[in-house]
C-alpha cells in the first residue's frame, strides 16, 4: 500500500498543490457570497439586491457553486487519512477537535450575532429609519432547524469524520487481510482512468433529484438550517471525502492519474456546462418547468460539471503548483479564518454598496478588495501570532514584528 509523499524535501509536512486546492475553495466562496446580492432576482431569497444585478456574477455564482465544496471534501478526506495513519487515532481525534470542532463552537455564536445585527440593519435601512412592526419567525434552534450559517461544513466534516473512524474501525474487525480494502483501490483506480466526472456524476445526480424541493439551478443544497444534512449534501460531499480517503491509499498513482487527465475532466465539465446553460440558463431560474427525464438529465448534467471542474482543478494544481511558496502558503493558512469570518462582512459592505447605483464591476471588485483587506490584516496583527491562529494553522506563528521607532532601527532580515 503506497502512502502520500510531499514533493517537496525542504517542507516534508504538506502537499503544497492540494493544500492550494483547499486554500482555493475556501476564497471560492469569498467571490461567491460576495456575488449574492447581484444576482438576479435576489430580492426574492437575499439579505439585499443591488441595484446592478448582473448576469455575469449569476453564472459565476452557478459555476462556482458547482463545484467548490467537492473540491474541498476531497482534499480533506485525503488530508484526513494522511493525518491519520501519520498520528495514530488518539492524536488525529484530538487535532480534529482542536481545529474543527473549537472553532465551530467558538466561532459560531459571535458570527451568528454579527449576522443578526447586519440584517437588522438591512431592515432598518429598508424601512427608512425605523424597524418593522412584525418582524420574520427566526429559527427554531431544532435538530431540524437550526442556523448552521455558512459553518455548516465544519459541522458536516466533523460527521464524516466520525462514519470514517467508524467504517475503518469495523473493516479492520472484520476484513483484517484488507481484501475489501484491495478491491476498493483497484476500482477507485478504474474510476479515475479518464471518466471519473460522468461515473461519479451518477449518483450524485439521483441523489439532487430525489431531494424534495429541489431547486436545479441551485444545485447541491446547502446544508446550513438543520443538523441533519439533506440526502445531495450526503451523497455529494461524503462521495468526495470518501474519494479523497481512498485516494490517499494509493497517492502517487492515483494523483498522477487526474492531473494527467485534467484536461479531459475540463472539456467533461464543459460539456454539462453547455447542457445545463442550455436547458436553464445562467441567470437563476426560480421555477422550471422540466419534465421528470429532463430533470434527471440535468442534474446528472450539472453532477458532471461539478465533478469535472473538482478534479480539473485538483490536476492542474498538482501539474502547476507542485512546489513551495511563501505567498501560497500564507494565503492558505489565512482562508480558514477568511471563511470563517467573511459572510457577515460581506453583507455588511453589500448593505452599503445597494445604497449607491454604481454598476456591478465597480462595486464587486471594490467589495472584494476591502473585505480581503480587512480580514488579511486582521489575521496578520491579531489571529496568526494568537491561540486564534494555533487552533485554526495547528501552530501558532510568530507574531508580526512592532514597527520600527526612530530611534530603533529595523533589524536586517532574510530575503524570503
Amino acid at each position: 500500500m503506497n502512502t502520500l509523499q510531499p514533493v517537496d524535501s525542504a517542507h516534508p509536512d504538506r502537499w503544497h498543490a492540494l493544500d492550494a486546492v483547499r486554500g482555493a475553495a475556501l476564497l471560492l466562496g469569498v467571490l461567491l457570497h460576495a456575488s449574492l446580492s447581484y444576482v438576479p432576482g435576489a430580492g426574492y431569497w437575499y439579505l439585499v439586491a443591488d441595484q446592478s444585478p448582473s448576469t455575469a456574477l449569476g453564472g459565476l455564482f452557478f459555476v462556482v457553486h458547482s463545484f467548490r465544496m467537492l473540491a474541498f471534501f476531497l482534499i480533506a478526506g485525503l488530508f484526513a487519512r494522511l493525518a491519520l495513519e501519520r498520528w495514530g487515532s488518539a492524536r488525529f481525534v484530538a487535532d480534529r477537535v482542536r481545529r474543527i470542532a473549537l472553532p465551530l463552537l467558538v466561532g459560531w455564536t459571535p458570527v451568528m450575532i454579527a449576522i443578526v445585527a447586519v440584517i437588522v440593519w438591512a431592515a432598518w435601512i429598508k424601512g427608512g429609519g425605523s424597524l418593522p412592526q412584525e418582524s420574520p419567525p427566526g429559527p427554531a434552534f431544532t435538530p431540524d432547524d437550526f442556523p448552521l450559517t455558512h459553518l455548516w461544513f465544519l459541522y458536516v466534516l466533523l460527521l464524516m469524520y466520525v462514519v470514517a473512524l467508524l467504517v475503518r474501525a469495523l473493516l479492520r474487525l472484520i476484513d483484517r487481510a484488507d481484501r475489501l480494502g484491495r478491491l476498493g483501490d483497484r476500482c477507485v483506480s478504474v474510476l479515475l482512468r479518464g471518466w471519473a466526472p460522468l461515473l461519479l456524476a451518477l449518483p450524485l445526480g439521483w441523489a439532487l433529484t430525489a431531494t424534495p424541493k429541489w431547486t436545479p439551478w441551485f444545485g447541491i443544497p446547502t446544508p446550513d438550517h438543520s443538523l441533519y444534512p439533506n440526502l445531495a449534501a450526503w451523497v455529494g460531499f461524503g462521495m468526495a471525502f470518501a474519494l479523497g480517503w481512498a485516494i490517499h491509499r494509493q497517492a502517487p498513482a492515483l494523483l498522477a492519474a487526474i492531473e494527467r487527465n485534467r484536461f479531459t475532466s475540463l472539456l467533461t465539465a464543459l460539456v454539462g456546462f453547455v447542457l445545463c446553460a442550455g436547458m436553464l440558463g445562467i441567470a437563476p431560474a426560480y421555477a422550471h418547468e422540466l419534465g421528470s427525464a429532463e430533470l434527471r438529465l440535468y442534474a446528472i448534467a450539472y453532477a458532471t460539471m461539478g465533478w469535472g471542474l473538482c478534479l480539473a482543478l485538483t490536476g492542474f494544481a498538482l501539474r502547476h503548483l507542485p512546489g513551495f511558496s511563501a505567498p501560497r502558503r500564507y494565503l492558505a493558512d489565512a482562508s480558514y479564518w477568511i471563511y470563517i469570518v467573511h459572510l457577515p462582512i460581506l453583507m455588511a459592505l453589500q448593505v452599503v454598496a445597494a445604497q449607491f447605483a454604481a454598476p456591478w464591476w465597480i462595486e464587486y471588485p471594490l467589495m472584494l478588495v476591502i473585505a480581503m483587506a480587512l480580514m488579511l490584516a486582521a489575521y496578520r496583527w491579531f489571529v496568526r501570532g494568537s491561540w486564534i491562529g494555533a487552533m485554526l494553522n495547528g501552530r501558532r506563528y510568530p507574531a508580526p514584528p512592532a514597527a520600527p521607532t526612530r530611534s530603533q532601527p529595523a533589524p536586517a532580515t532574510e530575503a524570503a
